[in-house]
């Protein structure tokens, strides 16, 4: 029986790192899974473990070699963003990988956007609201003024995903997907890097730019370059439909995310918690962010505790329009001004003006739709957008589906699901070069709320 032509994908999150195997129709014919423990940087810290990270790849590359089932035609990588791995001369890391969440110093980051700009206007032109250690760039500029003797040293700063790239193919590049994701390090008006990363010296430490379909044959076998994870997960939908859609992907933060609005980012909207990621074509992705997942869970667990219910207990809540029809009823008007804000209006309510966990649930649901419609509103603004696709957790919330459709009733609403859409992404990315067969019509499963 001959060998199954498969791509291979390094999918590496922060807690979970995975390798799949897709067959040629893009089916998971291989995968596996494993985790680190988080290591210490130089000053304490929490950070990735580079060299369990770095002994991974290698040794699972490998054996992927040995497997005498699969075929493999190709690797590509995705993994999540805002991290560098600063690689020396010798072509190995000289440096912690910095964890995105570490504190920024408050003088350092005054000094910056006082020296371009201020906030306002400098975020605007990278679309890159102010986030500390999440702005990647400014980790470079705080190694060239805390640590001047490492910044020396540095050959060059990858983004995770291309590190991993370059572990197989000793080529050292840079990708849009990961330099376009509020890295404060691209001009998105004058589609270049910002001013700032001439004049402090960064630019000598990036690694030229490909295009995110690019690959590098290690022997015969083509090898991408790596994407950013949250620009690996559009590409599916990039390639499966033309007409314009909003993709809403949710977990702990509802992103809603416009590939067709192509109006540059305001103030306001800025403020609002807007910005934008860079398509693996190179064309900005307009999105806004809110905190819904989280809120979700938290307010989860209050109503748990009070209607002596267990903690999964909102998952089997069916939606029931006559609860939904009740509570507009019963509702006193909108608490908050412009519907978006950090805690939903439910953080208000008192649990004893309900008369079921049922109740309670539902209008949870719909103090968050009304923060979901005012973040998603913020994309669609200016644009014909014809759907909406929700993946993630809501996609498989009944209640915030009903709701969603209900709120936009001139969009058609679907709940997608995709089987690692971030590693599917990847795998997508360089089609052309592996895969002879044309892409599969079924790659998204879809199902349409009225």
């Amino acid at each position: 029986m001959s060998a199954t032509p498969v791509i291979a994908i390094f999918d590496t999150g922060k807690t979970n790192k995975k390798l799949f195997l897709f067959d040629e129709h893009y089916k998971i014919v291989w995968e596996q899974t494993v985790s680190f423990p988080e290591a210490k940087d130089d000053e304490g810290e929490a950070c990735e473990d580079l060299d369990k990270l770095t002994d991974w790849v290698l040794s699972s590359f490998q054996e992927l070699l040995r497997l005498t089932d699969f075929d493999i035609r190709a690797v590509n990588f995705s993994a999540y963003g805002a991290s560098f791995v600063h690689i020396g001369a010798e072509e190995v890391p000289i440096a912690p990988l910095y964890s995105y969440l570490k504190p920024y110093p408050a003088e350092l980051k005054a000094k910056f956007y006082e020296s371009y700009g201020g906030e306002v206007t400098f975020s605007m032109l990278t679309a890159s609201p102010v986030l500390g250690s999440l702005n990647s760039g400014m980790q470079l500029y705080r190694i060239k003024e805390e640590q001047p003797e490492l910044f020396g040293r540095i050959r060059y700063s990858l983004h995770l995903p291309q590190y991993l790239s370059f572990l197989l193919t000793g080529k050292a590049c840079s990708d849009i997907t990961s330099i376009g994701c509020h890295t404060n390090l691209w001009n998105f008006a004058q589609n270049h890097y910002h001013e700032w990363v001439y004049r402090e010296g960064i630019m000598d430490k990036l690694a030229p730019v490909l295009p995110s379909f690019s690959v590098v044959p290690v022997g015969d076998l083509p090898v991408g370059i790596g994407l950013h994870d949250s620009s690996a997960a559009m590409i599916p939908y990039l390639e499966s439909f033309q007409e314009p859609f909003v993709l809403i992907s949710t977990g702990t933060w509802c992103i809603s995310m416009n590939p067709f609005n192509k109006s540059p980012l305001t103030v306001a909207e800025l403020q609002k918690d807007c910005l934008c990621y860079m398509s693996y074509l190179g064309r900005p992705v307009k999105a806004s962010r809110l905190f819904a997942g989280y809120e979700h869970e938290q307010q989860v667990k209050r109503l748990a505790a009070h209607f002596h219910k267990a903690a999964g207990y909102a998952a089997t809540i069916s939606f029931d329009p006559d609860i939904v029809s009740f509570l507009r009823l019963q509702d006193e008007g909108i608490l908050v001004s412009d519907g978006l804000v950090t805690a939903s209006v439910f953080s208000q309510r008192s649990l004893e003006a309900f008369d079921s966990y049922e109740q309670a649930y539902h209008r949870l649901l719909m103090d968050i739709m009304e923060q979901q419609i005012a973040s998603t509103q913020l994309v669609l603004e200016g644009t014909e957008v014809k759907r909406i696709f929700v993946d993630g957790g809501f996609g498989r919330n009944q209640v915030y589906m009903h709701l969603l459709a209900a709120a936009v009733p001139h969009i058609e609403v679907y709940a997608a699901s995709i089987p690692q859409a971030t590693a599917m992404g990847a795998a997508l990315a360089i089609h052309s070069h592996w895969n002879t067969r044309s892409l599969p019509g079924d790659i998204i499963e879809l199902k349409y709320y009225k």
